[in-house]
């Protein structure tokens, strides 16, 4: 479990960043080249470089290089992990909203007893 959350943690720093999910949804369509990636952002090579070395080492991103050309692909299966988490967590409080609920019910039916 420890893994897991140190994964996450990982995904979601990558994914605090609004250059980094544009990207992320850039590459949902597919493979990128990074120059191709880099063109919307008003950003030196370098700089837009830093975020892609964040996205990869969280395992968001993967790339590999043919020549002088990167390409990079959306590591799907990475993305799937954050969805369990916020399923995992609309779970939890649906089951505490469904029990507060049924708490009111009785306070409720025992206020209209008396």
């Amino acid at each position: 479990m420890d893994n897991y959350r140190v994964a996450l943690d990982a995904i979601f720093h990558a994914l605090s960043d609004p250059t980094r999910r544009a990207v992320v949804q850039q590459l949902a369509a597919g493979p990128a080249t990074v120059s191709a990636l880099s063109e919307p952002f008003d950003m030196a090579l370098p700089s837009f470089m830093k975020h892609m070395r964040v996205l990869e080492e969280s395992g968001l991103v993967s790339s590999s290089k043919s020549g002088r050309v990167r390409t990079c692909t959306l590591e799907r299966d990475k993305l799937a992990a954050t969805e369990r988490w916020f399923e995992q967590q609309r779970a939890l409080w649906s089951n505490r909203y469904d029990n507060l609920d049924n708490l009111l019910e009785q306070l409720q039916g025992d206020d209209n007893g008396r």
